[in-house]
């Protein structure tokens, strides 16, 4: 099956490299992406918002045939559930990477922005549990790695008017919650809460990890990756 993996913030299509090898082994074909304006100054990103990555992962789809499959890590699943919701007959399953899948208006987050654009703020900004399992090396490399992200992007609000995304079966690889902790906590989870409520097929995976399994443990999130696709 063809596979669409859309990065978190500040990340590009190789952050996903270390897991590719094992989806390609179980037959799948990966198409990472690299979100538009990641990395750009804000004199060339600054028009760009939420609404253009989502475009840009429809866009993916289309060029592909048949059924499709979405990974989405972090504010990467803002972006997949976008496209779900633009073509709902063309998506197999979504798999959301230790995030949620988000209500109609809803904006990511709010970060400091720098001469136009959201540079990576580095690990200390993140609570400790997301980042424990991140040792010093990979913390400095992939630090170094990270780019800029337009500015609109995180705060821009997603639109959703399709309730065939509803239909779409949907995983949810959660760091550190099992199945009936993350359904309890989503019956008070308000606007999320009934959106997850509202989808017919989903599933709940714990990864025992921090928030970027595919640098701390990229071969368990590709087994769970690969199983939620079978």
């Amino acid at each position: 099956m063809d596979v669409i993996l859309i990065p978190g913030l500040w990340l590009e299509a190789s952050s996903w490299d270390a897991i590719l090898p094992a989806l390609e082994r179980a037959g799948h074909i990966a198409h990472p992406l690299t979100m538009p304006g990641t990395g750009e100054p804000a004199a060339e990103s600054s028009s760009i918002g939420i609404a253009d990555w989502v475009s840009a992962v429809v866009a993916e789809v289309d060029r592909l045939d048949g059924p499709v499959a979405i990974v989405g890590h972090s504010a990467g699943g803002n972006v997949a559930w976008g496209a779900v919701d633009a073509r709902p007959d063309r998506i197999a399953r979504v798999v959301f990477v230790d995030t949620a899948p988000p209500p109609n208006g809803s904006g990511i987050s709010k970060f400091n922005v720098v001469d136009g654009v959201i540079p990576f703020p580095g690990w200390d900004y993140f609570d400790s549990d997301d980042v424990a399992d991140l040792n010093e090396t990979v913390r400095a490399q992939w630090a170094e790695r990270a780019r800029s992200v337009p500015e609109q992007v995180p705060v821009e609000e997603l639109e959703l008017h399709n309730d065939l995304r509803y239909g779409v079966p949907v995983t949810i690889l959660s760091s550190w919650m099992d199945e009936d902790a993350y359904r309890a906590g989503m019956a008070h989870g308000g606007r999320f809460g009934e959106e997850f409520e509202a989808i017919a097929d989903v599933e709940v995976v714990k990864l025992n990890s921090g928030h970027w399994p595919q640098f701390s443990k990229p071969l368990e999130l590709a087994r769970a990756i690969v199983n939620a696709l079978r």
